[in-house]
């Protein structure tokens, strides 16, 4: 497993404020990028769900998915917000995979 494979339940969008889709997966960059090229069929292909704007890692994939089950039942406008308080500019984290963001020192 590379540094870069973990556990999570993930929220991918077509746009700020567009029609979104979550899910859960044990290989968020693998799953991502899939995303992004289409290759997911069914719901994200058919609304063009391609930016991650929310992810949360977890230890196990049971938890995980008993995390996205709840979300799942969570209204549009929590899922919202929830996404706005980690990325308030709607950023698409996919990036910070293929690019880290250099290391903020506090100091």
């Amino acid at each position: 497993m590379s540094r870069f494979e973990f556990i999570a339940v993930y929220i991918m969008t077509s746009q700020r404020n567009g029609t979104l889709y979550l899910g859960v997966t044990g290989n968020l960059p693998q799953r991502a990028q899939q995303h992004r090229e289409g290759l997911i069929e069914g719901f994200s292909q058919k609304y063009g769900c391609k930016h991650l704007v929310w992810f949360e890692q977890h230890q196990e994939m049971g938890a995980a998915i008993a995390h996205e089950k709840e979300l799942k039942k969570w209204r549009r406008a929590w899922k919202l917000a929830l996404i706005e308080k980690i990325n308030p500019q709607w950023r698409d984290l996919y990036d910070d995979f293929i690019n880290p963001p250099p290391p903020t020192f506090l100091g």
